[in-house]
């Protein structure tokens, strides 16, 4: 009896460290559009590294980088599905699955960065968070995807006029599309991955974007000319697979929520920098940077409130957000 006992008790002891080996084997994967040393790649390799420390190495997280495991729009549907647990995209695809998402998403709805930021960080942020769980996802945290603006090979973008005929890829969204066509211009949704190749073969005169994809992206070398009329400040969402989230026990979601948190700052941080080191990299490679009247713009985008603001709800949103000082 004693040999048996023994023996049940070393059977017990090995499942019990097998238990151990695997639960630290637990690797979530996370995906990203952007390329290695990106301020995006990079806060979540750090959210990774805070949950790894706090879950004692239960939980780590790899990031697949620079589209490894598909491109923005493909990458949602993954993640809602779980067969991928983390991403990182833009706000905008979302809009058409999340109504609420559209509201940050409309041109000039921010005034600046630090509007932009005490909204998403307040009761709007709040309520825009909450709407992820009802397609399955969990959102974290809000990211900075910067202030984006137009850029093209043609000519140099000085007033609304300049964009009359301008073929410019946009984000795969409805107001983008409506906020490019508003402004005289033609719009072509396609694939962030493509955006270079289409430039440089003229599918396309330009896209729009902030000054890290615009460098990093490579687009400064087909596009010389970067009209800063900054027509969004899209924030970026880091979120997890709810399928994923639902695994976890309500501690280790804490540990989770607290390390999202503690990398919005650390992104932050990266992206300021980022920006300015972007912004003088392409000016030193011979960009044109212009800076145009933005009211022109602005006055412009009256149809585009219209077609996307339509229930209370939204509009309420809009009311609260403009209300931020």
């Amino acid at each position: 009896m004693l040999h048996f006992s023994r023996l049940a008790g070393a059977t017990l002891l090995a499942a019990a460290l097998m238990a151990g080996t695997a639960s630290a084997q637990t690797v979530l994967r996370s995906s990203d559009t952007h390329p290695d040393g990106y301020p995006t790649v990079e806060a979540v390799k750090y959210f990774g590294e805070l949950v790894k420390e706090g879950t004692a190495g239960r939980y780590s997280v790899d990031v697949y980088h620079s589209a490894q495991l598909g491109e923005e729009k493909d990458t949602i549907e993954q993640v809602r599905s779980g067969v991928i647990d983390l991403n990182r995209v833009s706000m905008a695809p979302f809009n058409g699955l999340i109504p609420e998402t559209t509201v940050p998403s409309l041109p000039y709805i921010f005034r600046s960065e630090d509007h932009m930021h005490k909204v998403m960080d307040g009761p709007v942020g709040d309520q825009i968070a909450a709407a992820f769980e009802q397609v399955g996802l969990v959102l974290l945290a809000f990211y900075d995807g910067g202030a984006r603006s137009f850029y093209n090979s043609k000519k140099p973008i000085n007033t609304v006029a300049d964009m009359a005929g301008l073929k410019f890829r946009v984000i795969q969204s409805d107001i983008f599309v409506d906020m490019v066509a508003a402004l005289g211009a033609n719009a072509t949704p396609m694939p962030y991955g493509e955006v270079y190749s289409a430039i440089e073969t003229g599918v396309i005169d330009g896209a729009e974007n902030n000054f890290p994809s615009y460098d990093t992206a490579k687009h400064a070398e087909v596009a010389k000319h970067y009209s800063l009329d900054e027509h969004t400040m899209v924030p970026e969402a880091f979120v997890m697979a709810k399928s994923s989230w639902d695994k976890l026990t309500p501690e280790d979601q804490a540990i989770f929520k607290a390390a999202a948190k503690e990398s919005v700052a650390k992104q932050r941080e990266l992206w300021a920098a980022k920006v300015k080191e972007s912004r003088a990299k392409v000016e030193a490679a011979g960009s044109q940077i212009t800076t145009p009247d933005k009211q022109p713009f602005i006055d412009a985008m009256g149809p585009v409130y219209e077609k996307h603001v339509k229930d209370d709800k939204l509009k309420a949103m809009v009311e609260a957000i403009r209300a931020v000082q």
